[in-house]
């Protein structure tokens, strides 16, 4: 589809191969050279279309530097009028479309507005793409800002993802068949296990780096024409490898980046039909509320997945959901609660049997009567250390009340095989 642009550059530019691939490939200096080459424009109109210094422009064009920055890079889209997609960005709030079609874009952040942002599978593809892009091209200034930007809560958060609870929309059946098959799908999905076990041994930093690079190929390829079922598959694997990327977010102290990429990961979920995992996600973004201090938006969070998980959810991941529940109500002081939520935990695993075990997918594999155990001594403690001689731990308060709360954590260990 040819590209039409009301900026400097001269009709029919945008729409060459060689523009195309260097602007998909972040090549400012090949971009440049050919504005200058066959758009006729001159250094000083394209520094400042940009809102760059000649100079820069001279540099970049010669290999002397690079552009990294992502505001630089909005700037670059936004003087030169590049369609946002076709530099990996949202797009942007000067394109001819319509309002259902465009999420507005806070310029501050670059966050699009998530509570305009429709359920739809392109729409995640676009929002993937555009956080990926971005956090891909951080540099260590911006890195640095990143971290001080805290995670937002209440109604901002909860509202945008009553999405979740609807039935994606039905799509035209794809007639062109993309370039990825069954088999490559399987490696992919191999290779976001393989991520899985880089995040529980190491965590965030460089690695991080490593998923966020495999989750923007991933959306590139959904940006094509795949078939219905490599496109469900496709999306299963962006849920993994974003909701990797956020607990890898925060492992790195970046928390808004890391509910950005939560929500990211739901969206995938959603439109590749993954209920589990999408409320895997969910639990997520609930404990990360709980870290904040914010345990009512995390018992919101539990109750949200609740929902969605009810008839279609196992054993293990519904008795995961209401120890997250409890661990609300524990912050919360609502012992009863507590209480209600750890009971319905264990007889939700309690109804894991032979047949569950083998359907139940492998990231939920280790949540047992061990974790179970452990994450109730954990819970338990918490409440006992908020008023010790409150009778909140079987009937005797202080330190009677501690060791109490302990038992629940001496056989979490025994069970583990630990002293």
């Amino acid at each position: 589809m040819a590209v039409t642009t009301t900026g400097p550059l001269p009709p029919g530019l945008l729409d060459r191969d060689d523009m195309r691939r260097a602007l998909k490939e972040h090549d400012f200096a090949a971009v440049f050279a050919l504005a200058k080459q066959h758009g006729g424009l001159s250094q000083n109109r394209i520094a400042s279309a940009c809102e760059l210094t000649p100079g820069k422009v001279s540099n970049v064009i010669n290999g002397a530097q690079q552009i990294t920055s992502f505001e630089v890079v909005c700037r670059i889209a936004d003087g030169l009028r590049v369609p946002g997609p076709l530099l990996g960005l949202a797009t942007r709030p000067w394109e001819a479309v319509s309002e259902d079609e465009a999420a507005p874009v806070d310029e501050r952040t670059g966050d699009e507005d998530e509570a305009d942002l429709p359920w739809r599978r392109d729409a995640t593809v676009a929002t993937a793409a555009r956080l990926t892009r971005s956090d891909l091209v951080l540099d260590r200034r911006a890195a640095s800002k990143a971290l001080a930007v805290a995670a937002v809560g209440g109604a901002a958060l909860l509202e945008p993802l009553e999405g979740w609870l609807v039935d994606s929309p039905q799509t035209a059946p794809i007639t062109l068949a993309g370039r990825l098959g069954i088999r490559e799908c399987a490696e992919l999905e191999a290779a976001a296990r393989t991520f899985r076990q880089w995040d529980h041994k190491y965590g965030g930093g460089l690695r991080r780096k490593a998923v966020v690079g495999q989750l923007a190929e991933v959306a590139d390829a959904l940006q094509e024409h795949q078939t219905a079922a490599v496109e469900e598959r496709l999306f299963r694997v962006m849920a993994q490898l974003a909701g990797m990327a956020a607990t890898m977010s925060w492992d790195s102290g970046m928390q808004r980046r890391a509910q950005d990429y939560y929500k990211t990961a739901l969206r995938a979920a959603h439109a590749g039909g993954d209920v589990e995992f999408g409320t895997n996600i969910l639990a997520g973004m609930a404990r990360q509320m709980l870290y904040r201090g914010r345990p009512k938006d995390a018992a919101e969070l539990v109750r949200l997945a609740q929902d969605g998980a009810r008839g279609k959810a196992g054993p293990r991941v519904l008795a995961m959901l209401h120890t997250r529940e409890a661990w609300a109500y524990a912050a919360m002081g609502r012992v009863a609660a507590f209480r209600r939520a750890t009971m319905q935990a264990a007889e939700a695993l309690a109804d894991a049997g032979p047949a569950e075990e083998e359907g139940a997918p492998y990231w939920i594999a280790y949540f047992d009567e061990a974790e179970l155990a452990g994450v109730t001594g954990g819970r338990l403690l918490d409440l006992a250390r908020q008023d010790p001689a409150d009778q909140r731990c079987g009937r005797r308060g202080g330190a009677d009340a501690v060791r109490a709360c302990e038992r629940p954590s001496q056989r979490a260990l025994s069970l583990h095989g630990g002293a």
